[in-house]
């Protein structure tokens, strides 16, 4: 048995505090070391006591969440998770802790309808669990290894599987990509090294609703291609990028000899909405041979089954290797599943796109 989780919660918010100690403690393989009200109060008792992941707040009293996370970064590197509100002004915040090292995103929990509680309780414990799974710098954490959890939807609660019928190559190839922990630099750097003549492509990255906007926003600003955040209908069109919108499915589909997206409620499905495993499915039967997958780094499964079901139809799948991913758990999964036909670095990933669309 590894032994638990151990977390620290930063946050001004008494209520706050007590609502995410409730959820994190709820969970058997964490374990609230303590909390604080402010950065200075938190600096103590990391002397005190060093956790394995910090959630951390981005407004505080006496110093801001971003400056302290930067403190942090530069003198003693722990994971940090950003707990924030759900605000666009807070968004374009929080894209500058990931690119100072947060590992990941999460938004403060509301008590609100007990569904909805529920899958934000489930969404911050899965951010803290991939959270003390990362990598750091040159060292790889290896203090967590999850058991397999309660039972989880498959991508069957959002549409059925493919039909088996294997479809030609009719169209321009369609790049599908999942991420999950550590994804937004990843994906910074893997699109950011693309032409813009690239083909068409949809992302599905873990993040909470509002944030994706934000991403796609920052994106675009760094990359030749353009990208956005997608709206129910949009054309995949070559150049361009769509990233699946916090909180949505996003499904591939096609019309006639083009294709375009389609943004839909449902349930969690792999534990998250949206999820990997539901794009890579709507490929699968969509596309088919006309796809490309891409899995990269990420905490737990989801995509595995759906990129198995990719590869059999006949689509080129590629997973990031373990050496480049901050967790190497998505590709190592989707590997296990038999569904991945290359392993590369995160650096070969844009090349190996490039060069799939010239086979054609």
């Amino acid at each position: 048995m590894a032994r638990k989780i151990r977390v620290l919660i930063v946050d001004d918010s008494a209520s706050v505090r007590q609502v995410m100690t409730q959820i994190l403690s709820a969970d058997p393989d964490i374990e609230v070391m303590g909390a604080a009200s402010d950065p200075f109060m938190a600096a103590k008792k990391i002397q005190e006591e060093i956790p394995d992941v910090i959630t951390l707040d981005v407004e505080m009293p006496r110093m801001d969440g971003i400056t302290f996370l930067r403190k942090l970064m530069a003198q003693r590197p722990i994971p940090v998770v950003m707990c924030s509100s759900l605000t666009e002004a807070g968004s374009e915040t929080l894209m500058q802790a990931l690119e100072a090292g947060a590992v990941d995103i999460i938004l403060k929990p509301k008590i609100a309808a007990a569904d909805h509680l529920a899958e934000t309780a489930s969404m911050i414990r899965e951010a803290v669990k991939g959270a003390a799974a990362a990598r750091l710098g040159s060292a790889r954490r290896r203090i967590f290894t999850a058991a397999e959890p309660t039972a989880k939807l498959t991508a069957d609660a959002v549409l059925p599987p493919p039909s088996g019928r294997a479809m030609a190559k009719t169209t321009e190839m369609i790049v599908c990509v999942g991420a999950s922990t550590g994804g937004t630099e990843a994906l910074r750097e893997m699109l950011t090294a693309l032409p813009a003549n690239t083909p068409g492509m949809v992302i599905v990255q873990h993040m909470p609703e509002k944030f994706t906007a934000a991403f796609a926003k920052r994106l675009n600003s760094l990359c030749d291609v353009e990208v956005k955040e997608a709206e129910h209908g949009d054309a995949v069109l070559r150049g361009h990028v769509l990233i699946a919108p916090g909180g949505k499915h996003m499904l591939l589909e096609r019309q006639g000899a083009r294709y375009v997206v389609a943004i839909k409620d449902g349930p969690l499905v792999s534990r998250h909405r949206p999820s990997v495993d539901v794009l890579f499915r709507s490929a699968a039967r969509s596309a088919a041979a006309n796809a490309m997958g891409v899995i990269m780094t990420g905490m737990g499964d989801d995509g595995a089954r759906g990129m198995k079901e990719m590869h059999d139809a006949g689509a080129f799948t590629l997973a990031q290797d373990e050496e480049s991913s901050v967790v190497f758990g998505m590709p190592k999964e989707a590997i296990a599943h038999g569904g991945v036909d290359r392993t590369v670095g995160l650096d070969q990933i844009a090349r190996e796109i490039l060069a799939a669309d010239k086979r054609r």
